[in-house]
């Protein structure tokens, strides 16, 4: 059994430097994402500048008061948009200790009714702070910006699995459905380790996690032990979610990951972007090449030992229904109950 001290680490640039390149990285994209299900990704072009920006409103966010943070709360949004406050929400059938607001993509609120799925209630209006008007422009850009690489991940992964590289682009063509978690730990292991978030895999297709310089806390489940994955200069943490492994029977790995809280009188703020397909979307299957279907593990299933299911809303729904009980409590009366 081989051993894994440390996240492999990947230079995005690497597939604009030459077709040789390219391919190099593609392949070292796959076979990171089949072994490991992480990575660090250096070289990825976003500035400085945004980077920093998006950090200080973060931090401006939680300095908020309370009031200001309620008003946008969680509760008031069938889309479980806005603020969840600490301990708002669960993981693994535990509590997360954190508190942080859930940011989409804006568009119109669909009515339910009879032939309406479900999960289409998910789409519509974020809650904006009114003290900070500057925030929703910032976070667009954010979002525009690692969407972009996002694709271009997966259209890598597509080749280097010998499928054509638009494999994915029709699930996110006109209704993609990115999201942004802004989160704040605050410290509570003392020294004993405290839940920041439980053990889980990803719902969607592809994570990027920003994570505060200095910081650490993440840890990614690697052949039965926990391996660490603090921050490291330059780079996103990258991870595919269960959208990716049903596409692949199994060879890409939705691997299991979690937080833990950071030591008292500190804390830690991250920023997990998660590129997902529209909500109807179910992923294609890629081209079933002999070499590394041989090698396909089949789904696995969650720490509710629950399967991935097909298409993309349905399981994003339960995810939501799960996560936040109060929420669905209010909105989904009978889904809850179910």
């Amino acid at each position: 059994m081989s051993t894994l001290e440390s996240l492999p680490v990947l230079d995005f640039s690497r597939l604009s430097a030459g077709e040789g390149e390219a391919n190099a990285f593609r392949n070292e994209l796959r076979d990171a994402m089949h072994n490991v299900g992480f990575l660090y990704l250096a070289g990825h072009g976003v500035p400085q500048e945004l980077t920093d920006a998006m950090l200080n409103i973060s931090r401006r966010f939680f300095e908020l008061p309370e009031e200001s943070k309620l008003a946008v709360e969680n509760i008031h949004s069938p889309q479980f948009r806005g603020y969840t406050r600490m301990g708002g929400e669960l993981t693994d059938g535990a509590v997360d200790w954190r508190e942080q607001i859930d940011i989409g993509v804006e568009r119109g609120e669909v009515a339910p009714g009879p032939d309406v799925a479900p999960y289409w209630r998910l789409e519509g209006p974020n809650q904006w702070p009114a003290d900070m008007p500057e925030m929703r422009s910032t976070v667009t850009e954010w979002t525009q910006r690692l969407s972009a690489i996002s694709l271009e991940l997966l259209r890598a992964l597509a080749v280097s699995l010998g499928a054509p590289e638009d494999t994915f682009d029709a699930a996110f063509a006109s209704r993609a459905f990115p999201m942004l978690k802004i989160v704040r730990y605050p410290g509570e292991s003392d020294p004993d380790p405290v839940q920041g978030v439980g053990s889980h895999r990803d719902g969607g297709v592809i994570t990027l996690l920003l994570v505060e310089p200095g910081k650490g806390g993440l840890q990614v489940e690697y052949q039965g032990k926990w391996i660490d994955a603090p921050q490291v200069p330059g780079t996103f943490v990258v991870n595919i979610g269960e959208m990716l492994e049903l596409a692949t029977n199994g060879y890409l790995k939705a691997t299991l990951h979690r937080v833990i809280s950071p030591r008292r009188g500190t804390d830690r703020i991250s920023l997990p972007f998660f590129y997902n397909p529209a909500l109807d979307a179910t992923m294609p299957q890629l081209a079933e090449n002999p070499e590394f279907q041989e090698k396909a593990r089949g789904l696995s299933a969650d720490p509710g030992n629950s399967p991935i299911l097909g298409t993309y809303g349905d399981n994003a729904l339960r995810y939501r229904l799960r996560a936040h009980p109060n929420v669905a409590a209010v909105h989904y009366p009978e889904l809850a109950k179910a």
